[in-house]
């Protein structure tokens, strides 16, 4: 057998099924520890806060946030946006990669796609309470009713309702899809009777048999298929809901792929906040190796690129169209009263990511860490200065303003947090965090000696 000398294995430890088996299976099978029951009690005291907000705010009304004439977007649309972007790293890492047949996905797929699910739970939450009567949302969508009213197909906002609940129907379908075959793993080895029938039922009979198998393999392929055009497209509407206005700094033609770029850039770090702390505490450095954060980290450094020269590049058509509102809304960015906004930006989303570039900085955790979350901060600051930056000083002097967002939109904003995180921690609690699966396909036979730098 020969055993590459540049790439090292995707799994460590020299495993045999049995095993990979037993180490994913442990935190759920085991009692939690101290540390899930800490993490929970922050998370769910962060989520009842932010229902209390949200709660509030549908009491009182929108005046209950830092709004004003001339700034009507501010926290809720911010807020939206970034999450939307978090969501998608893991229909990048479970479609697009998968469709390119790499192994390494196999590892973080299953909390990646776990993740966006919970993303977007969180981000649908700001439109909805966005639109002041919450109890009246269905009225957006198209369906046969005595109104007399129908909406407007021509509304950026409509097509978020559509590219939303597609992405999250998609996503849902793709990670519980995935979870079968584990879902029935589990059920073989549990032994309460309600556990043994829950999974049973949420296992839809699965027995493991070549057919089953075939069957399942081929609605992967299907579903990557139908995946993949949603991770362009669904940001790419977003943006729209900026880019088909006509306020100077949205009027632009090249948000789509910059706002795709930077989604799958705050994906991807998020994915990272999360794996980090994830292998240690359940101990799967075994299975989420230092190779699987050295990758992750390189497309990290791909979108990051890509991002700056889109910012570059916003710069440079601003002064190249001569149009001297264009121009007066970029430098307002850069040297107005939000500047620290923008220069928190610019740091965070341009200038760090090319610290990766260093190889023992892409395998150092602590580093890695603590860079994912500036790249999240960067990427929550970069949706702040493009909708506040472009509203708050319009063309008429005289109705300038300044924004401040309230305790409620801070605490709105804490609480989807608490929900994104308590999610994820039952998450982990119930079904496998790995694909047990997927990762046994590329994993050494059981019977095989690990050897190093061995030819045939």
């Amino acid at each position: 057998m020969y055993v590459s000398p540049i790439r090292e294995p995707l799994i460590k430890g020299n495993k045999t099924y049995s095993q990979i088996t037993q180490d994913i299976a442990a935190p759920i099978e085991g009692k939690p520890g101290k540390a899930w029951y800490m993490g929970l009690t922050i998370s769910l005291s962060a989520m009842f806060f932010g229902l209390a907000m949200m709660g509030y705010t549908v009491w009182e009304g929108i005046g209950s946030w830092g709004l004003n004439r001339t700034i009507g977007w501010g926290w809720g649309i911010t807020n939206f946006v970034w999450w939307v972007g978090i969501g998608h790293a893991g229909t990048f890492i479970s479609a697009i990669l998968l469709l390119f047949r790499q192994k390494w996905r196999t590892s973080i797929n299953r909390s990646a796609e776990a993740m966006t699910i919970f993303a977007i739970l969180c981000a649908g939450l700001f439109p909805l309470i966005h639109m002041g009567r919450p109890l009246l949302a269905f009225f957006v969508f198209p369906y046969p009713n005595t109104r007399g009213l129908w909406v407007n197909f021509n509304s950026p906002l409509l097509w978020d309702v559509f590219a939303i609940s597609t992405y999250l129907l998609v996503s849902l379908l793709f990670w519980y899809m995935g979870l079968i075959p584990d879902i029935g793993t589990m059920r073989d080895r549990v032994s309460s009777k309600i556990k043994k029938y829950v999974y049973g039922l949420l296992s839809f009979g699965w027995t493991g048999s070549v057919k089953h198998w075939q069957r399942h393999e081929k609605l992967s392929l299907i579903l990557a298929g139908i995946a993949a055009p949603l991770v362009l497209s669904v940001h790419s509407i977003v943006s729209a809901d900026f880019a088909t206005s006509i306020i100077p700094g949205w009027h632009t033609t090249i948000f789509p792929p910059y706002f795709v770029a930077g989604a799958i850039f705050s994906g991807f770090a998020m994915v990272l906040t999360l794996l980090v702390v994830t292998r240690k505490v359940l101990n799967l450095e075994n299975y989420i190796t230092l190779a699987h954060i050295e990758s992750m980290n390189k497309i990290i450094i791909a979108t990051g690129s890509i991002v700056g020269i889109a910012y570059m590049t916003e710069l440079f058509i601003s002064w190249y169209s001569g149009v001297e509102y264009e121009q007066y809304a970029f430098l307002n960015r850069a040297t107005g009263p939000y500047w620290w906004a923008y220069a928190i930006m610019m740091t965070c989303n341009v200038i760090s990511p090319q610290l990766l570039w260093f190889r023992k900085l892409r395998r150092n955790l602590v580093f890695t860490f603590i860079l994912s979350i500036f790249i999240n901060i960067g990427m929550w600051f970069e949706r702040f200065v493009i909708i506040v930056t472009s509203l708050h000083r319009d063309y008429l002097p005289s109705s300038w303003s300044m924004y401040s967002p309230t305790i409620v939109e801070v605490g709105i904003f804490i609480g989807t947090l608490g929900l994104f995180f308590s999610c994820f921690l039952l998450f982990i609690r119930v079904f496998p965090v790995i694909a047990i699966a997927e990762i046994k396909t590329v994993v050494k036979s059981s019977g095989e000696k690990e050897t190093k730098n061995e030819t045939l």
